[in-house]
C-alpha cells in the first residue's frame, strides 16, 4: 500500500530530532564552520536521545532501528548542521557492514560498547588513489597463523581522529579483483595505525576527515567479517540503507536553505516592496520547494524498499543522486535570493552552500549514481 505520511511514532522522532537540531545544533553551525572543531558535546547529547548508533541491532542492546526511521533522524539533524550529521552517519556507514556480516564477536565487542557510551567509527575503504573505483584499492591484509596483517593507507575517512574503531576493505586475494577483498573491524589502539593530519575541506567543516596508514596492524582472525572474499560485497550493501540516509541529509540541508530564503525573501525590500512580491523570486522558491517534495519521496521510497526486505540498489541511487544535485542548486539559490549579502559570510546561505557540495561527491558521486541506475535500466 502507498505511504504518503508517518505514522505517530514516526512523528514523534522527527518532531524530537528537529526540535533538538533547532535548538541545540543549527545556534552552534556557524562556530562549527569557523572553529571547524569536532561536535563532541552534540554528540553526546544526540547519543543520550538514543538517536546515535541507530542501526546496532537490539541483540547486543541498541534501537534495531530500520533505514526508513534512520532517515527521518538524519534530516531533522542536516536542518542543524550537515558536517555534525556526516559525523554522526558515519557511525552507520561504518557499522553496517558489520552487522550484515552477523559477526557475533564483533557484534559483542565493538557494537555493543556504542549503546553504552558516545563512541565513534570510521569506515575504511577509499584511498589516496581509488574513490569511486573501489576495486583499485591496494590495501593487503595477509592471513599469518590465527591473525591478518594488513598493511595499506586510506584517505578521506569521516571520524578518524575519534574513531574506537575502524570497518577495513583490504585485499585478501589480489588475483581475484573485487572477490578478492575482505572486510574487517579494527581497534583504533592497534598498534601500527598512524592517523594524519586533518583535511581542511571547503564545507562541512567540523566533521574530522584525515588520512589513516596502517603498518604491520595484526588484527585476530576472529575479526574477519563474513568469509574471506566478502569484503566488497559487505562494503557495497551498506551503501543500500546509507545513500537513502544521505540522501536525507541533503534534503535536510534543502530545507534549511529553503527556510532561510523565505525568511530573508520576506524582509528584504527593494523598489519599495519586499522581494518575496516578485514573481522571480516566489518562482525560484516554488522550484525549491518541488525538489525538497521530490527528494523526500525518493527517500522514503528507498528506505522502504530496503526495510521491506526487498534490494534497493536502484532507489537508493536515484535517491541520493536527486536529492545531492537539488541540494546544490537549492542552495545556490538561496546565496541568489541573498544576493550580495549571499555571499558574505555573515549570513548563512553561504555555509550552506559549501556544505551541499560534498553530498555530489562522497558515498558514490552523482555520476556514479548515474552510472549505477544506467546499467540497471540497460542491463549492462
Amino acid at each position: 500500500m502507498a505511504m504518503f505520511e508517518l505514522n505517530e511514532t514516526q512523528r514523534q522522532l522527527f518532531e524530537m530530532a528537529k526540535d533538538f537540531s533547532n535548538k541545540e545544533v543549527w545556534p552552534k553551525a556557524r562556530e562549527l564552520d569557523e572553529t571547524a572543531k569536532f561536535p563532541m558535546e552534540l554528540l553526546k547529547k544526540t547519543h543520550e536521545l538514543g538517536m546515535l548508533n541507530a542501526f546496532v541491532p537490539e541483540e547486543v542492546g541498541g534501537l534495531g532501528l530500520g533505514t526508513f526511521d534512520h532517515c527521518l533522524i538524519s534530516e531533522a539533524l542536516a536542518m542543524g548542521c550537515a558536517g555534525f550529521c556526516t559525523a554522526a552517519l558515519a557511525n552507520d556507514l561504518a557499522a553496517v557492514p558489520v552487522i550484515l556480516s552477523e559477526n557475533k564477536h564483533a557484534w559483542k565487542d565493538f557494537l555493543a560498547p556504542m549503546v553504552e557510551e558516545c563512541q565513534m567509527a570510521s569506515y575504511c575503504v577509499t584511498e589516496p588513489g581509488a574513490g569511486s573505483d573501489v576495486a583499485g584499492i591496494k590495501t593487503t591484509a595477509k592471513k599469518s597463523g590465527d591473525k591478518y596483517i594488513i598493511n595499506g593507507s586510506k584517505m578521506w575517512i569521516t571520524n578518524a581522529k575519534y574513531a574506537s574503531w575502524f570497518f577495513v576493505l583490504a585485499k585478501t586475494d589480489s588475483s581475484k579483483g573485487h572477490k578478492g577483498m575482505s572486510g574487517f573491524i579494527v581497534s583504533a589502539k592497534t598498534p601500527g595505525i598512524t592517523i594524519g593530519r586533518k583535511e581542511d575541506n571547503m564545507g562541512q567543516r567540523c566533521s574530522d576527515t584525515r588520512g589513516v596508514t596502517f603498518d604491520n596492524v595484526e588484527v585476530p582472525a576472529k575479526y574477519l567479517l563474513g568469509k574471506e572474499g566478502d569484503g566488497f560485497k559487505l562494503a557495497m550493501g551498506a551503501f543500500d540503507r546509507t545513500r537513502p540516509a544521505v540522501a536525507a541529509e541533503a534534503l535536510g540541508l534543502s530545507q534549511r536553505a529553503m527556510m532561510c530564503a523565505i525568511d530573508y525573501a520576506k524582509q528584504r525590500q527593494a523598489f519599495g516592496k519586499t522581494i518575496s512580491e516578485n514573481q522571480g523570486v516566489s518562482f525560484i522558491i516554488a522550484e525549491m520547494a518541488r525538489d525538497i517534495e521530490a527528494s523526500r519521496l525518493l527517500v522514503w521510497k528507498a528506505a522502504d524498499e530496503v526495510d521491506a526486505g526487498r534490494k534497493n540498489t536502484y532507489y537508493a541511487s536515484i535517491a541520493k543522486m536527486f536529492a545531492a544535485d537539488a541540494c546544490m542548486r537549492i542552495t545556490t539559490d538561496a546565496v541568489q535570493i541573498f544576493g550580495g549579502y549571499g555571499y558574505n559570510r555573515e549570513y548563512p546561505v553561504e555555509m550552506l552552500m559549501r556544505d551541499a557540495k560534498i553530498f555530489q561527491i562522497y558515498e558514490g558521486t552523482s555520476q556514479i549514481q548515474r552510472m549505477i541506475v544506467g546499467r540497471m535500466l540497460l542491463d549492462i
